[in-house]
């Protein structure tokens, strides 16, 4: 009969020799992905993202977002669960006459935070993050990963790390947004 490792017997043996030992990113899993599939849907049954979608006020953006910022924020019920959700319309190469005019137009991407239930990332004040292109697909980061969940969580640089300056320690930038 032949040994065999087990997992927990493979990984002693990678941590004794130094060896490094991959772990899951902290965001961007298969577990993220739908969520965010399921978010989208949700964000478009709301009229917050999609053709239907509200038209809110334009105004000067910020980087990394774009020259052009739209907020629509509202609840959602995402798998059982109703949190408040920000969709920000980032628009690059435009004015804000351009976008009041036609606001479909020259948008990157969408980036949302939405409230998740008590628990899910205590940290950050349970937000998932998610960044989509227009038409609801989710944008990925330069090593290919989806842009959902804990996006970027621990790193120096990244949603989380940039909205964790946020005044009021909400993750909220443009105005206090009270956190369950």
């Amino acid at each position: 009969m032949k040994p065999s490792l087990t997992m927990s017997g493979v990984l002693l043996l990678a941590l004794g020799f130094g060896v490094a030992v991959a772990q899951e990113p902290p965001f961007g899993n298969d577990e993220d992905t739908a969520y965010a599939e399921a978010l989208w849907r949700a964000l478009a049954e709301a009229r917050l993202v999609g053709e239907d979608a509200f038209v809110s006020k334009p105004y000067d953006g910020t980087e990394p977002h774009g020259v052009v910022l739209t907020n629509l924020e509202g609840d959602v019920t995402v798998e059982g669960h109703t949190g408040i959700a920000i969709a920000k319309s980032n628009y690059m190469d435009t004015t804000i006459e351009e976008v009041w005019n036609a606001p479909d137009q020259n948008v990157d991407s969408i980036t949302v935070m939405f409230k998740r239930e008590a628990g899910y990332d205590p940290d950050n004040r349970d937000w998932f993050w998610a960044k989509y292109n227009p038409d609801g697909s989710l944008q990925t980061n330069p090593q290919g990963q989806p842009l959902a969940g804990r996006v970027a969580k621990g790193a120096e640089e990244g949603c989380i790390a940039c909205h964790q300056t946020a005044e009021g320690g909400d993750y909220v930038f443009n105005h206090d947004r009270l956190t369950q």
